[in-house]
């Protein structure tokens, strides 16, 4: 992952945490927890996060607006359905 700016172990976290979220908070650093040698998580912004999430949300409503979209209307009962997994 290019954005990630420095990894830190599992270990290191435990006693460099304050520092850590500092560089999260005030610097949007992008920082990697390893684990095992391979990275485990991601420590990032609140910022960052609103961001992830609101990008998110515009690819679930484009989503939903496509498949809308693409909806011909045609409707089958409960019973129709079963039948046809049935069969």
């Amino acid at each position: 992952m290019e954005t990630i700016s420095r990894e830190v172990s599992t270990r290191e976290l435990r006693g460099q945490l304050s520092d850590v979220l500092g560089r999260a908070m005030y610097a949007h650093e992008r920082i990697g927890v390893t684990r095992n040698g391979k990275l485990a998580a991601v420590v990032v912004s609140v910022e960052d996060l609103e961001l992830l999430e609101a990008l998110e949300m515009s690819q679930d409503v484009a989503a939903y607006r496509d498949a809308k979209a693409a909806d011909d209307g045609a409707r089958v009962t409960l019973a129709e359905l079963r039948s046809g997994l049935s069969a």
